[in-house]
């Protein structure tokens, strides 16, 4: 029986949360099936950001892609909005914000994202989707942020 709209909202406001609170790794991937083989894409120029514009399939590649997260942004205030729910779909849309830091820049921009999560009937995800302000993320990963801001207000 496939999932209710209600199963597949709470199923996505759990991973959602689990990633707002910063949960560990395998937490995250708890969230994904088993049963189906899995990706996470964040959508963008490959060129911009290691995590970028690459498909990550399988279990040990999304948890080298959220390890890739880990390892170059940091983020706060993460608060997720407007939820929409196709139950014939099994997809859930959702926007999402908060302030993030490449850090090895310590550049800090705050940002507007979205998600596409595809559920399979376990209630797990099988399409993981970002679009997210990939120029942003890539000017602070230069250390150009700043620079670019200050620059704008001329």
């Amino acid at each position: 029986m496939a999932p209710t709209r209600a199963q597949l909202l709470k199923a996505a406001q759990a991973l959602c949360d689990d990633f707002a609170a910063k949960k560990d790794l395998d937490a995250l991937l708890a969230h994904f099936s088993t049963t189906h083989q899995a990706t996470a894409v964040e959508h963008g120029e490959p060129c911009l950001a290691p995590f970028l514009g690459r498909p990550f399939t399988g279990h040990d590649s999304i948890r080298k892609y959220f390890q890739l997260l880990q390892e170059h942004l940091s983020y706060e205030d993460m608060r997720f909005s407007e939820w929409v729910v196709d139950a014939e779909a099994g997809r859930v849309a959702v926007k999402g914000q908060a302030d993030f830091t490449w850090t090895a820049t310590q550049e800090a921009w705050s940002e507007t994202f979205h998600y596409a999560l595809d559920f399979d009937e376990e209630l797990k995800v099988t399409d993981y989707q970002v679009w997210a302000d990939s120029g942003a993320a890539y000017l602070a990963r230069k250390g150009r942020l700043s620079e670019e801001r200050k620059a704008d207000t001329k």
